[in-house]
């Protein structure tokens, strides 16, 4: 499903054959954070001041890059062992502190993507399922879509705690279209990590990946099918409008 791409400028029209190809749509797939919303600001920011608190790295704070080299969109057992290879368990307890101050900071500040309404308004009128599959904790998925206003609007929420293999595994992934009872052949993903492009391209599955923070060419080596700035993008409603021409096509004459 997915096709090869170099670039961002030279996707867009496979992108739309692709996407079609998936018709009769049954399902879309979201990541939650930095796709549902602009959360990486406030995960950085408290890993950064946490860090900071035990003097890591010398007392010098993490940058930008170093978040999202080793931080943004991975499990946090995998941030644990990586922040804290000679002490899992206290790498364990520091995220769990972390996701605290997290959802204090998202209670005050959590903002949801642009164009985020706009789809989800589509998705809706198009009688799609629809599920939450996200590598954060289910405490702060759940105060996440709650404070977006999503907590109707979704089917189920698939946790990487909750499977044996989080992304970039595609375990969750395919866990999702299990519990909604639809066809990987029917429904793609959004995304905005390159952890979890990758976990939906090995679930078989077109990923709209977004650029939300994470850089573009590293998202582009993951192998997105799309890549978009955000839900307003001009390039995702010409492949969602596929699916609307396909529909019309098919309906008989009066």
């Amino acid at each position: 499903m997915t096709v090869t791409i170099s670039s961002a400028e030279n996707i867009v029209d496979d992108a739309e054959v692709s996407l079609s190809r998936l018709a009769p749509l049954e399902a879309i797939l979201f990541d939650v954070d930095g796709t549902l919303c602009d959360s990486d600001p406030l995960h950085y920011y408290a890993f950064r001041e946490m860090l900071l608190e035990i003097n890591f790295n010398d007392g010098v704070p993490i940058t930008e890059e170093f978040f999202i080299k080793n931080i943004a969109g991975k499990h946090n057992d995998d941030i644990a062992l990586s922040l804290f290879p000679d002490d899992l368990q206290r790498g364990l307890k520091f995220t769990e502190d972390k996701e605290a101050m997290f959802r204090r900071l998202a209670s005050e500040q959590l903002t949801p993507v642009n164009g985020l309404y706009k789809l989800k308004k589509w998705v809706e009128d198009h009688g799609l399922k629809r599920a939450a599959v996200t590598n954060a904790p289910r405490a702060n998925a759940e105060v996440m879509i709650s404070l977006l206003g999503l907590s109707d609007f979704f089917d189920a929420v698939i946790v990487g705690d909750e499977c044996q293999h989080a992304k970039p595994h595609p375990e969750p992934y395919l866990k999702a279209v299990e519990v909604l009872n639809v066809s990987k052949d029917h429904t793609f993903v959004c995304e905005d990590s390159v952890s979890g492009i990758k976990a939906g391209v090995a679930a078989g599955m077109p990923v709209v990946g977004l650029t939300t923070r994470n850089p573009e060419h590293l998202l582009l080596e993951a192998k997105p099918t799309l890549l978009i700035k955000d839900y307003e993008d001009p390039k995702l409603w010409t492949a969602l409008e596929a699916f609307d021409k396909q529909a019309a096509a098919a309906k008989p004459a009066a």
